[in-house]
């Protein structure tokens, strides 16, 4: 799930009003997405989904499956490859319905986005991996590592929760917007500024081609992955079956996962490590992405 940050219409009505403030002084660091803009790789895996994927880093060193948020796609890791690409082979998918990858018109259960990660690893020979996911990508790692056990070594999950009700996020309705999404979707909307809003500046080309890829998407699948695969389910019965060593990650000035996100995930995994980030947001592996990196590496290596 990645609305990074939005604050309901609230923020869209404002952005319509006037122009944005400046963001503070100091220019964002540039983000290099060559790796991730070009045709993906594509498998055609038994269950008749196509799944895009990247093979990056070092292809000699442990597998990696980095699994992005809601409307994101596989260039989501590109702030942060760079510094955890370092003797380790990260294999970074787009999930059924976004990206480059096929875009059923249904199917975006939380078992199904996984079980297309585990057919993914199927197809590419590779028996065990660390698996580390942002937002929805986070509950689709949740749930690889509780019905993969055995494929599963470590786990990291950013910006994540044990559970949410629809259009919790600081007490905005996130879900009214998006249900009245229809195609074609414009990139540069209020709507899409608004959703893709972070608190620390980010590389504004960057933002701009998430946009315009998280417009791609079509409303229907936005509706459908929200609904299926992300609100009103109680992750807790099932968190017991996440064995494997856990790291969990967040921005304290996250607005969508909350500090009851934190606090129940928390009481839900209590053997986890635990990393909160001062003044950082939604997704702190934009904002902060050699710290983040060297955190999720210190983790993955011991």
């Amino acid at each position: 799930m990645s609305p990074h940050h939005f604050r309901g219409l609230a923020i869209a009505l404002a952005l319509l009003a006037g122009p944005v403030l400046a963001a503070p002084a100091g220019a964002p660091r540039p983000v290099d997405t060559r790796a991730f803009d070009g045709v993906k790789p594509v498998a055609a895996l038994p269950n008749a989904t196509r799944l895009a994927w990247l093979d990056l880093g070092d292809p000699k060193g442990r597998p990696t499956v980095l699994i992005h948020g809601y409307t994101d796609n596989a260039r989501d890791w590109a702030p942060v490859t760079p510094f955890l690409g370092q003797g380790r082979r990260l294999i970074v998918v787009d999930l059924r319905g976004h990206g480059q990858s096929s875009k059923p018109e249904c199917c975006y259960t939380r078992q199904d986005l996984a079980y297309d990660i585990k057919l993914l690893l199927d197809d590419l020979k590779i028996e065990k991996a660390d698996v580390v996911g942002h937002s929805l990508g986070s509950i689709v790692a949740q749930t690889f590592a509780q019905y993969w056990p055995d494929r599963t070594r470590k786990v990291v999950l950013i910006s994540s929760t044990a559970g949410k009700a629809a259009g919790e996020a600081q007490g905005m309705d996130f879900v009214t917007p998006i249900l009245a999404l229809k195609d074609p979707i414009d990139p540069d909307s209020a709507f899409m500024h608004a959703w893709w809003h972070s608190p620390t500046p980010v590389d504004p080309a960057f933002m701009k081609r998430q946009r315009e890829d998280s417009a791609k998407i079509p409303a229907g699948v936005w509706k459908a992955v929200i609904f299926q695969g992300m609100l009103g389910m109680d992750l807790k019965s099932t968190l017991p079956m996440l064995k494997a060593p856990t790291l969990l990650i967040w921005g304290d000035q996250d607005t969508l996962m909350l500090e009851s996100d934190r606090k129940g995930l928390i009481a839900a995994l209590p053997a986890a490590q635990v990393k909160v980030y001062q003044g950082l947001g939604h997704n702190p592996f934009w904002e902060e992405p050699e710290r983040v990196a060297a955190d999720i590496g210190a983790f993955l290596e011991k």
